[in-house]
């Protein structure tokens, strides 16, 4: 991979990224889009989560990529195969938007939940999340570059932003 290679992230997928290229996921709603990144060999990986849980998984089939609690686990393991330091990964994201008004019950806020999961994972491998667009309620399209680590979040109502 070199400077100007660019990997797509579809949604319930994740991938790794080095030698500069940018990798990127387009439609996050209530979906969240993390990136771990190791800023001294410069080297990223991005998941497109779904779900807040593999609980409710379904099948023999487990999508690891559509869920917080696996998403993560599998994003550090195909890291630290690159060579990655876990002491050194730093997170970010973005996502996680309430969609739709609904009434009552917790299991429609989807979004806010993906977040929050999202969360508990980066704590329990002690990453650090040093930047974050959550929540509101519109979509975003985001894209981390390895030669910088610059996460860049696109969304129709805020322009361009970069964290």
């Amino acid at each position: 991979m070199t400077e100007g290679t660019l990997i797509k992230v579809g949604m319930a997928d994740l991938n790794t990224a080095e030698g500069g290229a940018v990798i990127k996921t387009t439609g996050l709603g209530s979906c969240v889009g993390l990136t771990l990144y190791d800023p001294v060999l410069r080297i990223g990986g991005m998941a497109h989560i779904m779900l807040p849980s593999s609980d409710i998984a379904r099948g023999d089939q487990l999508n690891v990529a559509k869920y917080a609690d696996t998403a993560l686990p599998e994003l550090l393991d195909r890291l630290k195969k690159m060579g990655a330091s876990p002491g050194r990964l730093v997170a970010k994201m973005a996502g996680g938007a309430q969609m739709f008004a609904f009434m009552g019950g917790d299991s429609m806020r989807i979004g806010p939940r993906n977040v929050e999961a999202t969360k508990q994972m980066l704590d329990r491998f002690s990453i650090s999340l040093i930047a974050e667009d959550t929540g509101g309620n519109y979509g975003r399209t985001v894209e981390l570059s390895t030669g910088t680590g610059i996460f860049t979040i696109r969304s129709v109502q805020f322009g361009v932003k970069e964290i």
